[in-house]
């Protein structure tokens, strides 16, 4: 049988799923016929992208012109941040086309997925950067994403959001997306802001940034925040809490700069999850998007936990967690950069970072179906543990109190040294990392619990269920982790470009050393030996591409790039038989790009095609003990675009994809959780009034496709649309805005029941309509 060629592979998806192809092109030539006829008409605007400059994805992290890179990249100023209003920073990864984000989590402890390519949950395949270095070198551990690690606040003076590209022979060699935020510095002039915001649902935060000169050429920047509410799903206390602290100091150099910043942050919420949508005989339930488990009268519990001893422990030990915790961040990340331009056209930068602190999460989880108390215990009345009566008709549903800790610790540095000449370049880079964990876990456990918001557990004498005895911990799903883990990354990177006339040539190639020691004591309770790990792996990642320059204004790009991505310890553990019996566990990608670039003073249009082949990403339930080694395919179109004409704006951001399982029991499948497209118009007219007093109102239409809830393609998750509105209105120094999300307060799923096999009668719906309001001075 002949095997096809990556080329002739897609051409033949394309005969399979034509109907992305349709829609392209039209949304391209009529954004693009649009922005002609307005050309002429209205003046240009001062939001022009034709210089905007880029500095990720780059050699070293140079500056270039968005519309000179030969690459798929997004960029999102601080003013297009404070119009989305983000309620986290996975939120805010919504703007980037070719990106699924699930951020109906909370604060923390999103989902996020990137062209495609399969997962499971968290964010295999993103990578968050600040100033250039990654916040934590593994994309995703089990319950940490690096979204979880970041918050957004004044001291961002944008982000820049790289696919695919080159992204997998710099810095950590992601594969999928890097989005990297960049710090405001200070100037030679004193400025800053102070903000306070509230809601509808009791947030209280004020924001404050402060910038100058504290020397000669030795610039500051200042600025953090401090926050508290009952969270959008309100909990009926303050389970949303945190403050953040960050300081950037600048040095300009005759020839470079200095770079050094701290940010301190202690930041958590309650952690969302799938609610009963219907009980086990498939009646309503009547729980909607406002609907949280915990509350001021469960949220502490007895959690129990195995004794570690080596040799899988047996000793069960109870102890009082509180489930209020949620999800977050209590760390740091310090880090600069040395940015200096030598002589005879040499040029050097060495970026590092250490990020240290606790990632935790503590949550309800469910556990199967709700039913009624009286199915449970012979039709007869109940209690709670406390004692308060609870009739056979009241729904009650099991729990378990997960409580996962994670200690980590992370220090990472990049180094490169250039030579430009008048026709070419050439970059030669060093890249080190170490990161370290030290996590305990205790999840499963379940007992039946009242099914309302701040509903109580059920005594273990209302339930003939020797599992809901609060001594017993020996039945139902248990898995009990205690970890610890080090890992150490060496990667050397060469990457040179040349000019011919309009065209421009880039190549480069890493090769990559990772060193993992990793061990667990899984305790008794799961059954599951206890894992040592002590393995060194390596690599070759490579990328090139072609731009070429149509005109000042124009150009289109090939780009092909190989990369990889380890295992990381999560892998080590629940793929222990594979990486046993020889496997390396290492997935391969290989991604295709063609791009067309086009930028006026009023308006731009970014499209990117893309086809990328993933082979041998670990997939399977823990639950089940069922895992398997996937092979899938996506292809599909980016759309990123901004019409200025008048007063008005629109902008586009758009993905359309079509995604294939091409191995095991569900190959010919669509990949779980991802939408096939993805449509997103911002609109925005500014409005001017008498006495300095100017007002924007903006907002965005969300157009989201059916996506699956697991690789089976057995549970639908529908359709929806999403609106949101907001107004801006700044009088002389004042700023005063109104956000509101979700609009018509849609009630529409992101995903199923991750923990059930199958259809399911839980699902996580997105985040109900919600009202901000804040007032800000500007100095």
């Amino acid at each position: 049988m002949m095997t096809q060629k990556p080329l002739a592979r897609t051409l033949s998806a394309l005969g399979r799923k034509p109907h992305w192809l349709w829609y392209a092109p039209v949304a391209c030539l009529a954004f693009q016929n649009i922005a002609q006829a307005q050309e002429n008409a209205s003046p240009a605007q001062s939001r022009s992208a034709i210089e905007e400059v880029v500095v990720t994805g780059t050699p070293g992290g140079a500056a270039m012109r968005k519309l000179d890179a030969s690459f798929a990249i997004s960029t999102v100023s601080a003013e297009d941040i404070k119009r989305k209003a983000p309620s986290s920073t996975a939120d805010l990864l919504k703007t980037v086309p070719g990106v699924w984000v699930e951020s109906s989590g909370g604060v923390s402890g999103a989902n996020i997925f990137v062209r495609g390519f399969p997962s499971g949950g968290d964010a295999d395949f993103v990578t968050v950067a600040l100033n250039g270095m990654p916040v934590f070198p593994p994309p995703t551990l089990s319950f940490l994403e690096n979204s979880t690690l970041f918050r957004i606040d004044e001291t961002i003076e944008r982000m820049e959001a790289l696919r695919g590209g080159p992204n997998p022979v710099y810095s950590n060699g992601q594969v999928g997306l890097t989005t990297n935020f960049i710090l405001k510095e200070g100037g030679p002039d004193t400025e800053g802001t102070l903000k306070y915001s509230t809601s509808d649902f009791g947030l209280q935060r004020v924001d404050g940034m402060v910038s100058g000169e504290l020397d000669d050429d030795l610039y500051y920047m200042i600025g953090g925040y401090v926050s508290s509410s009952p969270g959008i799903r309100e909990a009926g206390f303050d389970a949303e809490e945190g403050n953040q602290f960050t300081l950037n100091l600048t040095k300009l150099l005759d020839n470079g700069k200095i770079n050094l910043y701290h940010r301190a942050t202690d930041d958590h919420g309650t952690w969302y999850l799938p609610v009963a949508i219907q009980d086990g005989e498939g009646n309503a339930t009547g729980l909607d998007a406002a609907y949280t488990q915990v509350g001021p009268g469960n949220r502490n519990v007895l959690v129990p936990y195995s004794g570690s001893d080596g040799a899988g422990g047996s000793e069960i030990t109870m102890e009082m967690e509180d489930m209020g915790e949620g999800r977050g961040w209590d760390g740091s990340i310090t880090g600069g950069a040395v940015e200096l331009d030598l002589d005879n056209g040499w040029s050097f930068t060495d970026r590092f970072s250490l990020t240290k602190g606790d990632a935790d999460t503590l949550g309800f989880v469910p556990d199967g179906a709700a039913v009624t108390l009286g199915s449970l215990n012979g039709g007869t009345d109940g209690e709670t543990i406390t004692g308060e009566a609870v009739s056979s008709n009241t729904l009650v549903q099991r729990f378990g109190a997960w409580v996962v800790r994670k200690d980590i610790q992370a220090f990472s540095n990049d180094v490169s040294l250039a030579k430009q000449w008048d026709s070419a370049k050439v970059t030669l880079g060093y890249y080190t990392s170490t990161w370290e964990v030290s996590e305990t876990w205790s999840i499963g456990n379940s007992k039946y619990y009242e099914l309302e918001q701040d509903g109580l557990m059920i005594s273990p004498d209302s339930v003939d269920d020797t599992c809901q005895d609060f001594s017993q911990s020996t039945c139902g799903f248990k898995y009990d982790v205690d970890a610890i883990g080090e890992a150490q990354e060496d990667a050397f990177y060469l990457a040179g470009e040349t000019y011919v006339g309009d065209l421009t040539l880039d190549a480069g190639v890493r090769v990559v050393t990772r060193e993992t020691q990793y061990s667990v004591d899984d305790g008794a309770r799961d059954g599951i030996p206890d894992l040592i790990v002590d393995t060194e792996e390596d690599a070759v990642s490579y990328t090139a591409a072609a731009n070429w320059s149509l005109n000042s204004n124009s150009g289109v790009f090939f780009r092909i790039n190989d990369g990889v991505k380890f295992p990381d310890f999560d892998a080590y553990r629940d793929f222990r038989a594979d990486f046993n019996n020889g496997s390396d566990l290492i997935i391969d990608v290989e991604q295709y790009e063609l791009g067309y670039k086009l930028s006026q003073d009023n308006y731009s249009l970014y499209a990117t095609g893309f086809f990328n082949d993933t082979k041998g990403q670990p997939f399977g339930n823990v639950a089940l003990n069922d895992f398997s080694r996937l092979r899938t395919e996506a292809m599909g179109v980016e759309l990123d675009g901004s019409l200025y004409f008048g007063d008005f704006e629109l902008s586009l951001n758009a993905t359309i994809q079509d995604t294939e399982i091409k191995s095991g029991d569900d190959a010919g499948n669509a990949v779980q959780r991802q939408p096939d497209q993805q449509f997103r118009l911002s609109p925005s007219y500014n409005l001017q009034f008498a006495n300095n007093v100017e007002a924007v109102v903006y907002g965005t239409v969300s157009l989201i496709g059916d996506r699956y809830s697991d690789n089976g393609n057995i549970n639908k998750l529908q359709s929806y649309e999403k609106f949101d509105l907001g107004v801006i209105v700044n009088v002389d120094e004042l700023e005063f805005q109104v956000a509101i999300d979700n609009l018509t307060d849609e009630l529409a799923l992101t995903e199923g029941d991750p923990r059930a096999a199958g259809v399911s009668a839980n699902g996580r719906y997105i985040l109900p309509r919600n009202i901000k309001f804040s007032i800000g001075y500007d100095f």
